[in-house]
């Protein structure tokens, strides 16, 4: 049989969530801000796949389209398997998030960039308090709750 035809049977048979799975990240920026390339360095890290980095200087709109709260902006909105990630969210959460998949949740937010959340690390400066937000056609509820 021939490879390409042994490919075409295991896509059928299930390996296209595999493939899903090992799929670019996707973020799309305010265009030159350093946080965002340290935010997505440690996702690069820890997912294990290629991260790749969009200036947008029409961000705003691409939130808006991807249902992203305004009162929840940030200065990065990564996509990562068709879920949204507004801002310095932490990856556990990202992760925790795309396993359990909760209903009415299309995404997580941290507001703003809080110092001490993931590549909003300040030597010398305390990690201040902050919370992820689910949103999505459920609304907006905390999703967890970091340097409290």
């Amino acid at each position: 049989m021939k490879l390409t035809r042994r490919l075409a049977i295991l896509l059928m048979l299930g390996v296209p969530s595999l493939a899903m799975a090992a799929s670019d990240i996707v973020v799309h920026r305010d265009p030159g801000c350093g946080c965002c390339e340290q935010w997505a360095a440690q996702v690069h890290r820890q997912f294990g796949r290629r991260v790749t980095m969009i200036d947008d200087q029409r961000r705003a709109a691409f939130q808006r389209a991807q249902g992203v709260p305004t009162r929840l902006a940030s200065c990065h909105t990564a996509i990562v398997d068709g879920m949204v990630f507004e801002g310095h969210v932490p990856i556990a959460d990202m992760k925790r998030v795309l396993a359990q998949r909760p209903r009415g949740v299309k995404g997580l937010a941290v507001a703003g960039m809080p110092i001490g959340s993931p590549g909003m690390e300040v030597p010398g400066q305390r990690a201040q308090a902050f919370n992820v937000i689910a949103f999505g056609s459920g609304g907006e509820t905390i999703f967890a709750r970091h340097n409290s």
